[in-house]
C-alpha cells in the first residue's frame, strides 16, 4: 500500500526540530540528578532533626525495614547447616579446611576455613567478604587467613556468588574464547547478568550476597571454642564492603564490621560546596548494583545510616586510600550516632595512602583486598576491642589449586546448582502461585490485583490528570509535561476525510516516533485508510530522549536505569506514566473517539539468529540487544487503562527465558518480573490482545513467524470497528 500523501507531510513536519527538542537528549540525566538531589536534601534534613538515641532508633528501624524489603524475600534460616570438609591442608601453626556449605536449597558456597593448629579456649571468628577483583584464593586473602589463624582466630573466606568456584560463566582461561578478552575480569563483569536474572525473579544480588554471608556466620559459630561475642565481618575494598556493611546492619551476631569503601567517602569522592545536596549518600547509579541499592534514595537508607545502624557494636570505618574525617561528610554523622550511645570508641577509622588516581607503589595504597598498610591500622582496634594480639604478618601463599573445595565426590553427592537453574525453579514456583491465586478471582478483581502488584513493582504510574500541553510548529506536533522537566513529544495523525470522531492507535517503542514513521509507514497507511488516527509517542528515554546510543552493561542508559531504581521508580514505571497520560489526553480530544483506542508497542531491534553466538565474554562486542519494553508498555497500559485493544510486538516471551543460561541480550531497564500473566488477565477482562514476534532473553525469535506490520494493522483495525 502506498504511503498516503497526508502522512508524508506529517512525518516531514515531525522531523523538523520544535522548540523543546534541543533539550530532550539531556532530559533523563537532568531528571535523575534533580531527583537525587531532592532525595539527598530530604534525608539530610531528616537526619539533622535526629537529636536523641530514641529518635535515632526510630529513624534507623524504619530504614532497616525498607532496606530489608528492598533485598527481596529471604528464605527461612536452616535449622541445621549442611557443611562438608573436602580437604585439609596443614600449615605452619595453622591449618586450612576446604569446605562447602549449603546457603539455599541447591545453592552451595565454597570456602576456605583457616584455623589455629591449636585453637584457644575462646576463639574469635573472622568472616571476610572479598572484593570484586578476585575470589577466595587471592594472595592477600591467604595472608589474612593464615596470619590471624596463627594468632588464634578462625577465618572463613568464601567465594561470593559468581566468583571462583561459584562463577556462572565458562571463560576461565585465555583458551576459552577465540578472541583476546580480559580473563581476570569476567567474574566481576558477570555480576551484571546475575543481578539482572535475580531482579527478574524478584530477588537482588545484594540480598543473595548478604544471605550467603549470614550463612557463613553460621559456619563460624559451629566451630568448637568459637567465641560468639567476637564475630568480626570484614568487607574488602572494591565491592566487599558493600555486602559486609549491609549484613552487619541486619545481623546482630556481628560484633564488629570493617566495611571498606562503604558508608561514605569513596576513592573517587571530592570536596563539595553542598554535600547535603550533592554527596553520593545512596551510592552511584552504576551497573554494579550493590553500589546503589534499589529504593535506597526513595526510602532513605543512605549508606552512612546502614553502617551507623551497627552502633553501639564496633565499626572500623575503612578506606583504601588516604582519608580525612574533616572533609568526609559522613564521618560527623557516624560520630553523632555513636555519640547517642556514648560509644565513641566503638567507632574508629582505618585508611591507606595516596589516591586511586596515583600509580601503584608505596605512596598510593592500591590493593586487591585488604593490604598490609590497612591491616596495620586494623590490628590495634581489634586488640583494644576484643583483646586479640597484634599478629606477626605471615605470607606463604599456596597455588589456587590447593584451595579448591569441590571434589568430584562432593559434586556427585550434593549436586550444586548454578544460579540460573535455581532461579528458573524459583520463578516458576512463584509464577505458578501468582497464577493460581489470580485464577480464583473474578476478572475485575484479578485485574485490580495485577494493577496493585505492578504499582508496587514500578512505583507511581498514575497519569497526570491535566498535563501542560505545548503545541508544536506543525499541526500534528504536541508535547506533554508529565513531571517536572519531563517532556513527552507526540505526533498525532488524523485520517483524511474521516467523519466524526476517529478511533486511534497509540504507538510506542524504544526507537521512537522516527522509527515508526520510517519502518511502519505501510501499517500506518492501512490504519489511515481505515479511518483510524495514529499517535506516535516518545515516552521518556525513547526516541528523541534516548540516553546515549547503547544499552550495554557500562552504558549511560544502564546508569540512568539503575539510578531510577535507587529512586524507587524504574524507568519502565515512568514510561508507563507518560504513556497513560498521553492516552488520557487523547481521549479528551474532540477529534478522537475515546472508546475506540488501541496501544501498539513495538521493537525495531535487530533479532539474533537462532544459532547466533551468545556466549561471549562481557568485555567484547556481543549479540544484538533486544528492546522488549515497547511490548511491555502496551500490555501494562492495557492493564491500567480501560477499554484498550493491545498489540505487543517484539516483547520478551517469558520470564523463564531469563534463566536458560548465564548469557543475556536485554537492556537493564527492560528487566522486571516479566509480564507473563498480564495477557491472560486482559483477555479475561474482555480486552483484545495480540502477542506477536516475541523474543527470548538472548534476543532470538520465539514461536511462529511474526505477522507483517500491515497484517497486524488490519487486525487492530478490525478490533476497533474501523470503516
Amino acid at each position: 500500500m502506498p504511503f498516503p500523501r497526508i502522512l508524508c507531510v506529517i512525518v516531514f513536519a515531525a522531523c523538523a526540530a520544535p522548540a523543546w527538542a534541543e533539550d530532550l537528549s539531556k532530559m533523563m540525566p537532568a531528571d535523575a540528578q534533580r531527583r537525587m538531589r531532592e532525595a539527598n536534601r530530604r534525608e539530610s534534613k531528616a537526619f539533622a532533626e535526629v537529636a536523641t538515641k530514641e529518635h535515632w532508633e526510630k529513624y534507623r528501624d524504619a530504614r532497616l525495614r525498607s532496606l530489608r524489603e528492598s533485598l527481596g524475600p529471604f528464605p527461612d534460616a536452616p535449622k541445621a547447616m549442611r557443611i562438608e570438609t573436602t580437604r585439609e591442608l596443614v600449615g605452619e601453626g595453622y591449618l586450612i579446611r576446604n569446605l562447602v556449605y549449603e546457603s539455599r536449597p541447591g545453592i552451595w558456597v565454597a570456602a576456605n576455613l583457616y584455623l589455629p593448629a591449636k585453637p584457644p579456649a575462646k576463639m574469635p571468628g573472622i568472616l571476610i567478604a572479598h572484593s570484586h577483583h578476585n575470589g577466595k584464593t587471592n594472595g592477600e586473602l591467604q595472608d589474612m587467613g593464615a596470619t590471624w589463624a596463627r594468632a588464634g582466630a578462625a577465618v572463613l573466606v568464601p567465594d561470593q556468588l559468581g566468583y571462583g568456584e561459584r562463577r556462572q560463566h565458562d571463560f576461565r582461561t585465555d583458551q576459552d574464547f577465540d578472541k583476546p578478552y580480559r580473563v581476570g575480569r569476567q567474574d566481576y563483569f558477570f555480576r551484571y547478568n546475575s543481578n539482572l536474572q535475580l531482579s527478574a525473579a524478584g530477588e537482588s544480588l545484594m540480598g543473595w550476597m548478604v544471605w550467603d554471608l549470614q550463612r557463613g556466620l553460621d559456619v563460624l559459630l559451629e566451630q568448637p571454642t568459637i567465641d560468639p561475642s567476637k564475630i568480626i565481618l570484614m568487607g574488602a575494598v572494591a565491592g566487599g564492603g558493600d555486602p559486609a556493611g549491609v549484613a552487619a546492619a541486619l545481623d546482630p551476631r556481628v560484633a564488629c564490621v570493617v566495611p571498606f569503601n562503604f558508608g561514605g567517602w569513596q576513592p573517587e569522592s571530592k570536596i563539595l560546596d553542598d554535600p547535603d545536596r550533592d554527596f553520593a549518600w545512596f551510592g552511584d547509579g552504576y551497573w554494579e548494583s550493590t553500589r546503589g541499592l534499589k529504593n535506597g534514595a526513595r526510602d532513605g537508607f543512605a549508606h552512612f545510616a546502614i553502617v551507623g545502624s551497627v552502633a553501639p557494636r564496633k565499626v572500623l570505618y575503612a578506606h583504601e586510600f588516604s582519608w580525612d574525617g574533616a572533609v568526609d561528610p559522613a564521618w560527623p554523622r557516624l560520630r553523632t550516632i555513636f555519640g547517642f550511645y556514648r560509644a565513641g570508641d566503638s567507632l574508629r577509622a582505618a585508611y591507606g595512602k595516596g589516591s586511586v588516581k596515583g600509580p601503584g607503589g608505596a605512596e598510593n595504597s592500591h590493593c586487591d583486598q585488604i593490604g598490609a598498610v590497612h591491616r596495620a591500622m586494623i590490628y590495634p582496634a581489634l586488640k583494644d576491642w576484643f583483646d586479640m594480639p597484634i599478629p606477626a604478618e605471615y605470607s606463604k601463599r599456596r597455588p589456587a589449586a590447593d584451595l579448591v573445595c569441590w571434589t568430584d565426590e562432593a559434586k556427585k553427592k550434593w549436586k550444586p546448582m548454578k544460579l540460573h537453574e535455581a532461579l528458573a525453579a524459583l520463578s516458576e514456583e512463584r509464577l505458578g502461585a501468582e497464577k493460581a491465586a489470580r485464577d480464583k478471582l473474578a476478572p475485575a478483581e484479578a485485574r485490580k490485583s495485577a494493577q496493585q502488584l505492578w504499582t508496587k513493582r514500578l512505583g507511581d504510574v498514575e497519569p497526570v490528570e491535566k498535563p501542560k500541553v505545548t503545541k508544536g510548529s506543525a499541526a500534528s506536533e504536541y508535547a506533554l509535561e508529565t513531571d517536572e522537566g519531563i517532556t513527552v513529544p507526540l505526533t498525532l495523525m488524523l485520517p483524511k476525510g474521516a467523519p466524526g470522531r476517529a478511533a486511534i492507535v497509540v504507538m510506542v517503542a524504544q526507537a521512537g516516533r522516527a522509527a515508526f514513521a520510517r519502518d511502519r509507514a505501510d501499517a500506518i497507511g492501512v490504519l489511515s485508510e481505515a479511518g483510524i488516527a495514529v499517535c506516535l509517542v516518545d515516552v521518556r528515554g525513547t526516541g528523541e530522549s534516548q540516553v546515549g546510543t547503547s544499552a550495554d552493561r557500562g552504558s549511560s542508559r544502564t546508569s540512568i536505569s539503575q539510578t531510577n531504581r535507587m529512586l524507587g521508580r524504574p524507568v519502565l514505571g515512568s514510561q508507563l506514566r507518560d504513556l497513560r497520560t498521553a492516552i488520557r489526553w487523547l481521549r479528551t480530544l474532540d477529534t478522537i473517539d475515546g472508546k475506540k483506542v488501541a496501544v501498539w508497542g513495538d521493537s525495531f531491534a535487530k533479532i539474533n539468529a537462532t544459532d547466533a553466538k551468545v556466549a561471549v565474554p562481557l568485555d567484547l562486542a556481543g549479540p544484538a540487544v533486544g528492546e522488549p519494553n515497547g511490548a511491555s508498555l502496551a500490555l501494562l497500559a492495557g492493564l491500567f487503562e480501560d477499554g484498550l485493544a493491545v498489540v505487543a510486538r517484539g516483547g520478551l516471551a517469558s520470564v523463564g527465558s531469563m534463566f536458560a543460561g548465564p548469557h543475556l541480550a536485554i537492556p537493564h531497564d527492560a528487566v522486571h518480573p516479566v509480564v507473563d500473566l498480564v495477557p491472560e488477565v486482559l483477555r479475561r477482562s474482555g480486552a483484545a490482545v495480540m502477542i506477536d514476534g516475541a523474543v527470548d532473553a538472548r534476543n532470538r525469535a520465539v514461536g511462529d513467524k511474526p505477522l507483517s506490520p500491515t497484517a497486524a494493522a488490519k487486525w487492530v483495525a478490525g478490533k476497533l470497528g474501523a470503516r
